[in-house]
């Protein structure tokens, strides 16, 4: 049975609906809960099927312009990507959607003739690429006799191994710079990573790779940083919208358990302590749903409080998702904790997406940061 929908907003247009609907039947066809679980066992998933057919939904190009092969469902693309997002979460897809999403919102905004060929790629769905808020720092990008070179690791990267590019943010002699890499790149090596998030692959960048002049997304200094602000800002809300949709499937199966579940002749649902657990959840879910949306509505209309809209979304949903995946383990007992049940795969899911592109202590930095507040 597919998983509920999220609803991260409550009136979506006519646009909205259909690609949601269309989306849907893709994820609920191709990708069902029950190849998340084969690929967990360690089967094999079909991930050109999977791309091309996301290509052809649009979900790449929502954040692209129309002269590089962009275009959204509605006056609001954003918007439209956390709610393609939102559908992900709930049905625990894979791939780097967050990540691919900001790198193509990057390369469409410096809009680089460079890059165009890449950026093409991305749209049409021909390979993934992400990007990573690296709380541990930048790699360096050094000068030597031969020119540069990018030094350093990335130490988490969703679904590494099917990315063909990562950007990578660096420290320069010249201020922030950033790096569009090619994972097969020599002196790139990408390893495997054991994660609790078993519904997709983890890897770590270990780089000592040659720049060339067209690998540089942009010079490197002030501008460039308002690139990666941004970047973080839209990989932490599409991040922050997939676990409001896993949030909200996980919180609706709770709910089906505790009206199912009898014990002492009753529904457990009945009893007040599981009504007052489960009311406090869905105050949550429906909190996160709100702030989702409304950072996605702010940081794609560039509204001046979009950047602390994203940052304090973020924060929100990573510590409450968490919150909310416990809450459903109370309800659903012992059974929750077995390898049979979904209810582990969403707390995995979730507690993997309260630390994908800045923790909550991050995102409160960064707000701290804009209101000049010390810390």
């Amino acid at each position: 049975m597919s998983a509920p929908r999220p609803a991260l907003v409550p009136s979506p247009s006519e646009e909205q609906a259909m690609l949601l609907d269309a989306s849907v039947r893709f994820m609920d066809d191709l990708v069902p809960l029950s190849a998340v679980r084969a690929r967990a066992d360690g089967a094999d998933l079909d991930d050109e099927a999977y791309r091309r057919g996301a290509a052809g939904l649009g979900w790449f190009g929502l954040l692209a312009a129309e002269a590089h092969g962009g275009g959204s469902a509605s006056v609001d693309a954003l918007l439209d990507a956390a709610l393609i997002a939102a559908e992900r979460g709930a049905r625990l897809q894979p791939g780097p959607y967050p990540g691919h999403s900001g790198v193509v919102r990057t390369l469409s905004a410096v809009a680089d003739p460079a890059h165009d060929a890449v950026l093409a790629e991305l749209v049409q769905g021909e390979c993934w690429a992400s990007f990573a808020v690296d709380e541990a720092g930048p790699c360096e990008l050094r000068r030597d006799g031969r020119g540069l070179r990018l030094v350093g690791e990335v130490g988490r990267v969703a679904e590494a191994d099917l990315c063909r590019y990562v950007l990578v943010a660096a420290d320069s002699e010249d201020g922030p710079a950033q790096v569009l890499v090619r994972t097969d790149a020599p002196g790139t090596e990408v390893r495997t990573l054991e994660g609790l998030d078993v519904t997709r692959r983890w890897g770590q960048l270990v780089l000592d790779v040659e720049v060339g002049p067209g690998d540089l997304v942009a010079p490197p200094g002030a501008a460039t940083q308002a690139l990666l602000a941004d970047q973080e800002r839209v990989g932490a809300l599409l991040t922050a919208a997939e676990a409001v949709g896993a949030m909200a499937s996980d919180l609706d199966q709770a709910v089906a358990y505790a009206k199912d579940r009898i014990a002492f002749g009753r529904p457990i649902g009945s009893f007040q302590a599981v009504k007052h657990l489960l009311a406090d959840a869905s105050l949550a879910v429906e909190m996160a749903t709100g702030l989702v949306a409304a950072a996605a509505v702010a940081l794609g209309g560039g509204a001046p409080d979009g950047a602390e809209l994203a940052h304090a979304a973020k924060a929100f949903v990573a510590e409450r998702s968490v919150g909310v995946a416990h809450d459903c383990f109370q309800v659903f007992g012992g059974i929750g904790y077995t390898w049979e049940h979904d209810q582990h795969l969403h707390l995995r899911r979730l507690f993997a997406d309260a630390e994908c592109f800045g923790s909550a202590g991050w995102h409160r930095d960064r707000l701290l940061d804009a209101a000049g507040a010390p810390r």
